[in-house]
């Protein structure tokens, strides 16, 4: 398991450093976060339902300091560099070619 201390960073900050973290790793790997911003333990579980990312649980260090453990997805939704709480943008879905009407159909004015 990879441990990243996000120290007394604010959330946003946690986000930046856990999704550029999560990028290198490989699917089903686990992230430990510790994290003392109490805004983590909302936060958080929401970015992985936000993700695809499992949210396995919360728990503390020795030293008392919360910690999250996240498992990556193999199907996870990628999101922004810069702002790892919004999702990618995916690329359009092709446009739908319009359908000509065949020349043997019944229902067609004659």
């Amino acid at each position: 398991m990879l441990t990243v201390d996000g120290g007394d960073r604010a959330c946003g900050e946690l986000l930046l450093v856990l999704a550029a973290k999560i990028r290198t790793l490989p699917a089903d790997s686990f992230v430990r976060l510790i994290a003392t911003d109490p805004a983590a333990t909302i936060d958080l579980p929401a970015w992985c339902h936000l993700t695809g990312h499992l949210f396995v649980r919360a728990g503390r260090e020795t030293d008392d300091r919360p910690h999250y453990d996240v498992q990556i997805s193999r199907t996870s939704r990628q999101t922004q560099a810069a702002s790892p709480w919004r999702l990618a943008e995916q690329a359009p879905p092709p446009p739908k070619t319009p359908s000509t009407p065949s020349p043997d159909r019944k229902d067609q004015p004659s």
